[in-house]
């Protein structure tokens, strides 16, 4: 019985461990590709209102703000200035989904590059590498 777990366990592990070799071997070729992808990410959104039109890049930067003038002319400052934040935030954020599906054909959907992407915490980054070091520390007690 051991012995077939163990098969099945192998077995396992060298699907996943193939899976995560083709993975790698796809992103090396299509690198290039890839990055110009990544680059030519753009996002054009508009105001709720239409008063405001922004376009970011693929982290969020942004490229382009264009402002209705005959509308906003006459329009509180701080309004506008909300509604240009709130376009500009949002452009952000459907950028950073594009980002996430492009990057997502070649990371796994559990790694920590692909999480740290959603959430853009450094933990993300290094949360399989801590539980590593935890469970090789919890070994050696």
């Amino acid at each position: 019985m051991a012995v077939t777990a163990n098969r099945d366990a192998n077995r396992e592990l060298r699907d996943r461990l193939a899976e995560v070799h083709e993975r790698y071997a796809r992103l090396r070729s299509d690198l290039d590709g890839l990055q110009r992808r990544l680059d030519d990410v753009r996002v054009t959104v508009v105001s709720n209102d239409g008063l405001v039109r922004v376009t970011v890049g693929p982290r969020g930067e942004l490229i382009d703000l264009r402002l209705i003038r005959r509308a906003t002319r006459n329009m509180d400052n701080e309004y506008v200035s909300r509604t240009i934040v709130a376009t500009v935030h949002t452009a952000a954020e459907r950028a950073a989904e594009r980002v996430q599906t492009l990057m997502a054909d070649y990371l796994p959907p559990d790694s920590g590059a692909l999480r740290y992407l959603r959430d853009h915490n450094f933990g993300s980054l290094l949360g399989r590498s801590d539980e590593i070091v935890q469970d090789l520390a919890g070994r050696d007690e």
